[in-house]
């Protein structure tokens, strides 16, 4: 069982329609719409739009938190277009958002189920996860692990020289979760970035000619123009969608148990995940930090679970 927590976005969007193609692998409980990329109400509406186009209506979608617990909010349209989804032409959902905030239902879904039952899967800032833990610090040991597509190390980076986007939006979130004692395992941009959309890969989605085929293939050919452009790379990074692959096929990933220290003091350190990889500290690893993954794999695996959705 998994809680998706998100902020649609079109690697978010490959993340949660391969979620939701694995319902044989994944019970999804439920979308948490956190502002990050684009802001909240167009972030609800992405979930929304996605679970329709998947034919997942019984997947609830709840709005969540439409700021960071303490910074002023930061977006991505630069990258990520007006809408979020920029390429793919999607419906108006007609789906409406289930009743409640998102954080008071990740509370309640928690304390509902046993211990280590529900993993919590992150595909942007940690607000409301961070949030949740706040209100209720017994959500815990709910958790079986939280698996978040955040951070870096040796890469650096791409928000800050220092800071990845998602952590950088809401580090005060990331220390509550990275201090909460939830077991976490983290991809960072020193995976993401090992995984690229390659005209060859994107293909694959091309080729499918399927609605959701059709729409994986617009985002990322729009998403991809920034990475490439900024790093002279042969593809964009493909950056969320290693979390659903990592619960459905976690050989793909290789990694080290470490401590992970965020940054929250303002200054140009702020969201900066600082690693101990080679344990300089005497601090007890508190996340399996992943830095390999088999791309062409990773890739095979995301154009069989959405293909499956027809």
């Amino acid at each position: 069982m998994i809680i998706i927590d998100a902020d649609p976005g079109q690697d978010d969007a490959v993340a949660i329609l391969a979620a939701l193609g694995s319902p044989d692998d994944l019970e999804v409980l439920g979308i948490a719409a956190v502002a990050g990329n684009v802001p909240l109400d167009l972030t609800v509406r992405n979930s929304l739009a996605l679970v329709e186009l998947a034919g997942r209506t019984d997947v609830p979608v709840y709005a969540g938190s439409v700021r960071p617990m303490v910074n002023s909010p930061v977006t991505a349209e630069y990258v990520h277009g007006a809408t979020g989804l920029e390429g793919a032409d999607l419906q108006t959902p007609t789906t409406e958002p289930a009743a409640g905030h998102a954080c008071d239902w990740i509370v309640e879904i928690l304390m509902d189920h046993a211990d280590a039952e529900v993993t919590v899967c992150t595909l942007g800032p940690l607000t409301n996860i961070g949030l949740a833990l706040v209100r209720e610090p017994r959500i815990a040991p709910k958790i079986r692990e939280l698996v978040m597509m955040g951070g870096s190390f040796f890469e650096g980076g791409n928000t800050t020289p220092a800071a990845e986007f998602n952590v950088y939006v809401d580090p005060h979130s990331a220390h509550v979760v990275f201090t909460s004692g939830i077991p976490i395992v983290m991809m960072p941009l020193d995976v993401t970035h090992k995984a690229l959309t390659t005209p060859e890969r994107l293909k694959l989605f091309v080729d499918m000619g399927t609605p959701a085929g059709t729409a994986v293939a617009g985002m990322l050919d729009f998403y991809n123009r920034w990475d490439m452009e900024k790093y002279g790379m042969p593809g964009g990074p493909l950056h969320d969608p290693t979390v659903i692959a990592y619960l459905l096929d976690p050989e793909i990933f290789g990694g080290k148990e470490v401590h992970v220290h965020i940054e929250t003091a303002p200054g140009a350190t702020q969201g900066m995940t600082i690693v101990d990889w080679w344990g300089v500290t005497d601090h007890e690893p508190n996340a399996m930090v992943m830095n390999q993954i088999d791309a062409d794999r990773f890739f095979a695996l995301l154009a069989d679970r959405i293909g499956r959705l027809g």
